[in-house]
């Protein structure tokens, strides 16, 4: 699986890569039909401190899925994120009939 990550605003880090490629790796092995990722991380200037995001595109066949988190730090942005996709990405096997 392909991975693309992007940054806005947010200065590009090796850390967040990798805890990044870790969770997907694992979304890759539970659902192998995905053929790709985008990574976008942004910050956005919020009153309350929910000012990280990560958004996650996965391409695969049939439509792409898409998920977004603000939460107070990419670590966690990123694990809910994944958790978003796990959810979306179960009930896309369970209509493509996938074992």
């Amino acid at each position: 699986m392909q991975i693309i990550y992007e940054y806005n605003d947010v200065t590009a880090s090796s850390r967040l890569e990798a805890i990044a490629k870790e969770k997907l790796e694992h979304l890759h092995k539970k659902f192998n039909f995905i053929h790709r990722a985008d990574v976008f991380f942004k910050v956005q200037n919020r009153t309350d401190d929910m000012q990280q995001i990560c958004d996650i595109r996965l391409s695969m066949p049939g439509p792409r899925i898409f998920a977004s988190t603000h939460a107070e730090t990419f670590e966690s942005a990123i694990a809910e994120t994944v958790r978003d996709l796990d959810n979306q990405l179960q009930k896309t096997k369970d209509k493509m009939g996938i074992r």
